[in-house]
């Protein structure tokens, strides 16, 4: 690794919603720059007015303090290389791009937007199906190459719209090293003359990258594979400026769960689980769901993001912030793409969900239904959060799944009552009823303890009494330990709730 300070940035483009790929990206910047002591910089990329969506920087802020990923400089933060909104530094780019038109690495062209539309058209008609504007092309445009140097100071003293392009060399091998893939060689046979200051007044995203890069002094760029075809005209701009280009990274993309593509929208939309950190809310009022208000702990989201691409090359899984930190190393990174799995994901959750104490768990719960549990003590909630952590997902499953601890359930098991209420059960049912209202100590130990006595006694499967007993508390023929749940409910409340659910059961078989 270079001498340089590590100074590392996370550029997202304010034209969309945050992708989980995005929010994998910054937090690899994030590990690498405090494992190495560094600079985690937050930089809004806004080049591109045609797509700017007002609402999105502000949600990729307030995404990455849900994450936790908090930048140390940047975009609302603040720091000596500012401003980090490219829409505010327009001043800082025009010296550098006349610099690149002096140097002759750089060209002015007037072609209209009709004008190049007409090219394509003309090449897809002689079976050129990738026309582009490159060395060989430019010859036969309207630019600084066809025009005398007196024509084209005209056409800009006129007020004449014009782009300034970047001569791309001909058929010439880049070479770079890239931190995860290794060296990379890439040749300009393919690579058009692209445009690195817009008619608008505004640099193009190369253009403008590269140069917020070398002055923010940034030493790593760690970003998307879908910007490593990108690099050779990087690379090429930092020879041209005659600067000391920074390390590169590209990180695999993050693929369906199926594998076979980038993971999108529409994968999240087709099969029920999100791919955006919060809930995203559209000017037309579409809300597309988040990981945070689907009710998963940024804890469990952000150790499910680390292991898309990356492992510690232990079996280690479960990774606080602070131990992603001290474990995470570039190497570790895969090359090839990383499938994305929501039952994995579920699996992370239901971790950080189990090892949270009751305590917290039922404040969380109290927070997130305050109406629905006004009437339950704080003792009380924490107890169900106790019994039925092991089955839940979401904090919001601690109610929901466990209804029939704040509630008589109204509704029984049709297949349970069909395949498991035999003839002798509502006398067994009675007799057990019978058992339970001599038990003084009503703890889930003496339950546990008489129904074991009271089997024996019958001499009857297990499953003969308990089925029906839960099928009694609960409506459901599953669920967590009954004897645990009966001490929850009570004695009053699991007696009557016993002999009132009994009655409706014998009627509905009379029926």
């Amino acid at each position: 690794m270079s001498d340089k300070p590590v100074r590392v940035r996370f550029a997202p483009s304010p034209t969309g919603p945050l992708h989980i790929g995005g929010v994998r990206t910054a937090l690899y910047n994030y590990l690498f720059a405090k494992k190495n002591n560094g600079t985690f910089i937050l930089r809004i990329e806004d080049t591109d007015q045609t797509r700017f969506v007002d609402t999105a920087e502000d949600y990729l802020i307030e995404s990455l303090k849900w994450c936790k990923i908090i930048p140390n400089e940047g975009q609302g933060i603040g720091g000596e290389y500012g401003p980090y909104k490219q829409s505010e530094r327009k001043e800082i780019y025009s010296s550098y791009v006349e610099k690149l038109v002096q140097t002759g690495k750089a060209y002015y062209a007037f072609d209209t937007a009709e004008e190049l539309q007409q090219k394509r058209d003309e090449a897809e008609k002689s079976k050129n199906h990738s026309w582009q504007y490159n060395a060989e092309t430019r010859l036969s445009m309207t630019n600084s190459f066809t025009l005398t140097e007196e024509a084209v100071n005209q056409k800009i003293k006129n007020g004449e719209p014009y782009v300034i392009r970047f001569k791309m060399p001909k058929n010439k091998d880049i070479h770079f090293t890239d931190l995860i893939r290794g060296e990379v060689t890439i040749n300009t046979h393919n690579l058009d003359d692209k445009v690195l200051y817009k008619s608008d007044g505004l640099p193009t995203y190369h253009m403008a990258n590269v140069i917020d890069d070398y002055t923010m002094k940034i030493s790593h760029v760690i970003r998307g594979e879908e910007w490593l075809s990108s690099t050779p005209l990087h690379v090429l701009l930092y020879n041209a400026f005659q600067w000391e280009a920074p390390q590169f990274a590209h990180l695999p993309l993050i693929l369906k769960p199926n594998g076979k593509g980038k993971l999108s929208k529409r994968d999240g939309d087709k099969l029920g689980f999100p791919v955006f950190p919060m809930n995203w809310l559209t000017k037309e009022g579409e809300v597309f769901p988040g990981y945070k208000e689907e009710g998963y702990f940024p804890e469990a989201f952000i150790n499910m993001l680390a292991f898309l691409g990356w492992n510690p090359g232990t079996t280690q899984e479960i990774f606080s912030l602070d131990e992603l930190v001290e474990s995470f190393t570039l190497e570790r990174v895969s090359k090839g793409g990383a499938r994305f799995d929501i039952d994995k994901t579920k699996w992370f959750q239901q971790h950080y969900l189990r090892t949270t104490s009751n305590k917290q768990l039922a404040q969380l719960l109290r927070n997130e239904l305050p109406t629905e549990l006004e009437s339950f003590s704080d003792k009380y909630i924490e107890t169900v959060c106790s019994i039925m952590k092991e089955r839940a997902t979401f904090v919001k499953d601690l109610y929901f799944d466990a209804m029939f601890l704040y509630k008589n359930p109204n509704n029984f098991d049709a297949q349970i009552l069909k395949k498991r209420w035999k003839d002798n059960t509502n006398d067994l049912i009675k007799d057990w009823i019978n058992i339970l209202e001599n038990i003084n100590d009503f703890s889930a130990e003496n339950i546990d303890f008489s129904f074991h006595q009271f089997i024996e006694e019958k001499q009857v499967g297990m499953g003969q009494v308990l089925l029906p007993f839960r099928l009694l508390l609960t409506g459901s023929g599953q669920g967590p330990n009954m004897f645990e749940v009966s001490e929850l409910l009570g004695k009053e409340e699991t007696l009557k709730r016993m002999k009132e659910n009994l009655q409706t059961i014998i009627k509905m078989q009379e029926k």
